[in-house]
């Protein structure tokens, strides 16, 4: 697929071809095309030669990306041939790229597969904070899980009794002496669950 500029001031006989290859690949069960390389041309001599990496897509799709460039800033999709060529003495950076090599219908960009990462650091931002999120409710549920309750320390495990007021001479009645190491203690007669020492 050769891109000519035709008779554009110091652009005049610059040609841009890339080269296009399909492959059928068994696991999707469909044909995929990749962009191999992508040379420059200039006075129908070959300046510059670019492999091309990770720009491929399923073959009735179009590829789309922001950037693709030979610069490290953007990702560097295009990767100079070898060391001895003039691909270093060029920078090339295509903006808002598609391309189509194969099954065009009506002149129109088939639905276009995008470059852009599923990983981007916005979303491995979410997910690092969603993992301290799940560490920090299951530390909570594991203390929840392990609380110890109070009610072990005492002997009492009875709700708390009600007391009712009652008159002076009902009181001798009411307590009973017992024996006790020379402290005075009292049982409630009316008190089942536990006991009170005094």
């Amino acid at each position: 697929l050769s891109l000519k500029f035709g008779d554009i001031g110091n652009l005049k006989g610059l040609v841009i071809r890339f080269l296009l290859t399909t492959s059928y690949y068994q696991l999707s069960v469909q044909n995929w095309f990749s962009l191999h390389r992508l040379q420059l041309l200039y006075n129908h001599s070959i300046q510059a030669t670019f492999n091309a990496t990770r720009i491929y897509a399923p073959a009735s799709y179009s590829y789309h990306c922001e950037h693709v460039s030979s610069l490290q800033r953007y990702d560097a999709l295009l990767i100079p041939s070898s060391a001895n060529d003039l691909s270093k003495l060029w920078e090339v950076t295509f903006i808002d790229f598609q391309i189509q090599g194969f099954n065009i219908q009506e002149g129109h960009f088939a639905y276009a597969k995008d470059c852009a990462s599923f990983f981007s650091p916005a979303i491995l931002m979410g997910l690092v904070m969603s993992l301290i999120l799940l560490l920090v409710l299951a530390y909570a549920l594991h203390m929840l899980i392990h609380l110890k309750s109070l009610d072990r320390h005492y002997e009492c495990k009875a709700s708390p009794a009600y007391f009712a007021q009652v008159k002076d001479n009902d009181m001798e009645d009411e307590k009973e002496p017992l024996r006790s190491g020379g402290n005075e203690s009292y049982e409630l007669r009316n008190q089942q669950f536990c006991k009170i020492y005094i």
